[in-house]
């Protein structure tokens, strides 16, 4: 992923922390989020300090009878002492690399179950859960 170093998080996000970029040729949607319950941006009233940043990745790619095999990842910034968490560029990079590569590890994983399972022949492996009435033992 390519950092665009003229936004404070290395791409454009909307008014609430939202992006979307094709990466590896996924759909990475992508969110830049406080952990405040508050709309306001300010340091916490009892502790004096902001609240952590969480920067998120995620895609799922749809493959036949419903399968779906997810990327995602997620990393939090800390705000240091009392002051705001600054912006750092390479954050959303890492997370979408990180997301690319949890996608490639379950995509794996899959394959290797998949590999491993083996319908009964009363069973022809439809995912219903059923029974094949036609089917002989």
């Amino acid at each position: 992923m390519d950092i665009d170093t003229t936004q404070p998080w290395g791409l454009a996000i909307d008014f609430a922390g939202r992006a979307t970029i094709t990466e590896a040729g996924h759909t990475i949607y992508v969110n830049v989020s406080d952990s405040s319950y508050n709309s306001i941006i300010a340091p916490d009233s009892i502790s004096g300090t902001y609240a952590p940043v969480t920067v998120a990745a995620q895609f799922t790619e749809w493959g036949a009878n419903g399968s779906a095999i997810r990327g995602s990842a997620r990393t939090t910034i800390m705000p240091i002492g009392t002051a705001m968490v600054v912006p750092d560029q390479t954050a959303v990079q890492s997370v979408v690399a990180a997301a690319l590569a949890n996608f490639v590890d379950n995509t794996a994983s899959y394959t290797a179950l998949a590999a491993k399972w083996t319908p009964s022949n009363d069973d022809p492996g439809d995912g219903d859960g059923t029974e094949d009435p036609t089917a002989t033992t």
